[in-house]
């Protein structure tokens, strides 16, 4: 289209004749048209970019208003140009085109001649042209999809737009110049032309900023203040000594590195995508409910918001930008792993706001300086950020212990500019059944990861043909930034612009554990999570339909009269109610029997229930510990369960990312007793000083000892440590090997006893208990590295004895000694 500027003026007019029945364009401001006719001066149009489409739609504009056509000949002096306009960028190129920024010479020419003839009646007129409205304005989607941005439209996209939006183009006239502003003493046309650009590029950005909001085209804009940064420049100074590249090879792989990370963020692409995802969650959920949802007010107050949720799917990426964008609110740029950038998917995903993050950062210092200067960009200018602590999605359903490279990366930025607010906004996904179900049963019963591919995910479409159930968005309380500083750094506004201060791992370490806490305390207790959780309490995972309605009926109770945290929601519905949703789910089956029908999970299910359980399993964690006590005793006096609580609470609670201080724990105990009490599961002396279980065979007794259940494993974990250290003996074998020998014989046990927690040989889990033995010093590391023990691991086991039953001791003991 380009080459017919070479036509004449005739074919021009014909052009626009022809365009004239579907491009009705609206002169902007009104009143301009008025303003240049009474200037009564030759006006010469300047435009952004070549565009054909551009010029005939200003000359049909300017045909309605009385003003010189940008088609005429445009004389001066003795000189004579083709047309009255003239392109800041031009297009060279035959094949590939690129763009041509330098000074047109047809508007060196204009001053050579305006001054040499003293003929300098002209004026410059920027002239910008919109085809469609801003994409956050326009709600027609075909409209949307062609309406004007800051990107650079090629010619058939214009065409396209030209097509759809050519009854909404709007022209707009910028404030003219007068060459004789430029006449000055001694300055050459030349000179005076590359000054005139620069003030007609500042009025094209003035007022493409007016019309459409600010730039966000992210490759555009970001990238290139990224490579600004006096962090990248000496990080590609560095780069050029270490690796002896020249300083344009390494500026060239910190912008391919740039490239690789950033988002392309698109407006238009995030409206057309909230449509498409209405309908997507139409047909997978039963609805997607979504809790607490006032906080998004509380945490944007003029904050930077951070959305750090839980990572259970990959359908938490498009959720939670989905109900934050639903809620009137900008979509957050998201950090992925790099392993999404697949082919056409990554594109479609920067668009929504992911940018892209390596596994690693070791090895290459120049890429975490890009990456962290990006990042610290983002913040700067205000987008909402969201990443996952945890690194990848958790195959258990437990939280799983933070990475916190991201968090440093995220306080560093913050300190180095405290004057905008950061908050954190932590999110909790509750699925009542999950779409990766089978690759998440697959992965636990063996199967290697399956990487993430196009075909794939082509083959993973199929799961729109099933149903999933409600999802359940809670958003937990906020986190300011400020405000933990202030509690764990508090001199940390005296360190100035610091970013490496002495107190920062500390503060980012609690900064992780306070977030992944306040996750958990705005659980869901879905129904699904609740059956898990009562039938994986019986040995064949199968209950009489009586028994689990008593026991789901409790579980309830304990939600409403001893709440793990006031931000915990549970499902209104009665027993019976939760059994026939999951019926309707498919993940559970009644088999009548003469006697009373029997409730069993259904298929794979009973290895994927396990998951369901631990979303919620911290919130009965504490109950649970307590009616441990009572397994073995049916009597037990209240100093003997605090001390049991004490001495297992610290090291569950750091697994599990329970809320309270171990400061909190007596009170949080002496409530849990209290309304056993009420509920009848146990029964005080007159003095409250000893506790009584019921009765053995009572109703009562059987949900006491059901619930009990819910955290047994996690006690034969520890115990299963402690006694494989207590068999090699003190400073006979190194953690790195007790680790491997917990890890296989855990397995053996899960073998033989038919055990459905993939986290029970966990070895992580092993290491991170082992760690907190000898951080509260019942373990000690000897010279060598050899684990050494003294008189307060023995206490453990004792007290492990009071809780474990002599049949699941001597199981444990038989596993070790073969």
């Amino acid at each position: 289209m380009i080459r017919l500027f070479g036509l004449d003026r005739t074919l021009l007019w014909l052009l626009a004749q022809l365009m004239s029945p579907w491009v009705r364009p609206k002169a902007l401001p009104v009143d301009e048209a008025e303003r240049l006719r009474g200037r009564g001066r030759r006006l010469l149009y300047v435009f952004e970019r070549q565009s054909l489409t551009d010029l005939i739609a200003v000359a049909l504009v300017c045909r309605q208003l009385g003003l010189p056509s940008p088609l005429r000949r445009f004389v001066l002096g003795a000189a004579r140009e083709p047309r009255a306009a003239l392109f800041l960028e031009r297009r060279r190129g035959w094949i590939r085109k690129r763009p041509d920024r330098r000074v047109p010479a047809r508007l060196v020419r204009v001053f050579s001649t305006a001054f040499s003839a003293g003929d300098s009646a002209v004026d410059l007129v920027p002239v910008s042209v919109f085809w469609g409205r801003s994409p956050r304005i326009e709600s027609s989607w075909l409209r949307l999809m062609f309406s004007e941005d800051w990107t650079l439209a090629g010619p058939f996209r214009r065409l396209l737009s030209t097509l759809v939006n050519g009854r909404r183009t709007l022209v707009r006239f910028g404030e003219p110049s007068a060459i004789d502003e430029f006449a000055v003493a001694d300055v050459e046309a030349a000179r005076a032309a590359r000054r005139a650009v620069r003030l007609m590029r500042v009025e094209f950005r003035t007022s493409r900023a007016a019309v459409l909001g600010p730039d966000l085209s992210h490759r555009r804009t970001v990238i290139a203040e990224v490579l600004r940064k006096r962090a990248v420049r000496a990080a590609v100074a560095a780069e050029t000594r270490e690796r002896n590249l020249t300083r344009r090879e390494a500026l060239g792989v910190a912008r391919r590195y740039a490239y690789e990370i950033a988002a392309d963020y698109s407006p238009r692409f995030v409206a057309f995508g909230a449509g498409m995802l209405t309908r997507v969650w139409n047909r997978l959920y039963d609805g997607v409910v979504v809790l607490h949802g006032e906080r998004l007010e509380l945490a944007s107050g003029g904050a930077q918001v951070v959305y750090v949720p839980c990572h259970r799917s990959h359908m938490d990426y498009l959720l939670l930008s989905y109900v934050v964008y639903e809620r009137g609110f900008a979509a957050p740029h998201i950090a992925a792993g790099i392993n999404l950038n697949l082919p056409i998917i990554g594109r479609y995903l920067r668009k929504g706001g992911a940018f892209f993050l390596r596994r690693s950062f070791k090895g290459n210092p120049l890429y975490p300086t890009v990456f962290m200067t990006y990042l610290s960009v983002m913040m700067q200018r205000g987008h909402p950020i969201e990443y996952f602590i945890e690194g990848g999605r958790s195959r258990t359903g437990r939280l799983l212990s933070p990475k916190t490279g991201m968090l440093a990366m995220t306080l560093r930025s913050f300190l180095t500019d405290p004057s905008r607010p950061v908050v954190f906004v932590p999110v909790y996904f509750g699925y009542e059944r999950l779409v990766e179900a089978s690759t998440y049963v697959g992965e636990l019963s063996g199967r290697p990861k399956e990487k993430e591919t196009v075909a794939g995910l082509l083959r993973g479409l199929k799961v729109l043909r099933e149903r999933f159930g409600r999802v359940y968005v809670s958003f937990g309380e906020p986190l300011p930034l400020a405000e933990h500083l202030d509690a764990h750094a508090p001199g940390w506004r005296a360190d100035g612009r610091t970013t490496r201060p002495t107190w920062l791992p500390g503060a980012v370490d609690t900064l992780a554990l306070t977030i992944q806490r306040r996750t958990n305390a705005a659980a869901a207790l879905t129904p699904t999570a609740l059956i898990s959780l009562a039938l994986l309490a019986t040995p064949r995972q199968s209950m009489p339909e009586s028994d689990l309605v008593r026991q789901l009926e409790l579980y309830r109770r304990l939600a409403e009269h001893a709440p793990y945290a006031r931000d915990i929601w549970c499902t209104p519905l009665a027993g019976e109610a939760m059994i026939a949703h999951g019926r309707e789910l498919g993940m559970i089956e009644t088999v009548p029997h003469a006697l009373g029908a029997v409730v069993r999970f259904l298929g794979d299910h009973a290895i994927l229930s396990a998951y369901y359980r631990n979303n919620i399993l911290h919130a009965y964690a504490l109950p649970s510990l307590i009616a441990c006590a009572f397994l073995n005793n049916s009597a037990i006096r209240a100093e003997d369960v605090h001390r049991l609580a004490w001495r297992i609470y610290p090291y569950i609670a750091q697994e599990l990312f329970l809320r309270w201080p171990e400061a909190a724990l007596p009170a949080a105990v002496d409530g849990v007793l209290d309304t056993f009490a009420k509920l009848g599961l146990l029964e005080p002396s007159a003095d409250r000083s000893l506790w009584r279980r019921p009765p053995t065979g009572s109703t009562e007794a059987v949900q006491l000892s059901l619930l009990a259940h819910a955290t047994l494993e996690v006690i034969e974990r520890y115990y299963l440590a402690i006694a494989l250290l207590l068999r090699a003996g003190p400073d006979t074998i190194s953690q790195d090997a007790l680790e491997s020998r917990c890890h296989l014989m855990a397995s053996r046990m899960a073998l033989l006893y038919e055990l459905r927690s993939p986290e029970f040989f966990d070895r992580a889990l092993f290491r991170q208990f082992l760690d907190l033995l000898r951080t509260r010093e019942v373990i000690h590391t000897r010279p060598g590295g050899l684990l050494g023990y003294d008189q307060a691991l023995l206490d453990v086991a004792a007290d492990a004895q009071l809780v474990l039953s002599e049949q699941i001791r001597h199981s444990i003991l038989q596993v070790t000694h073969g």
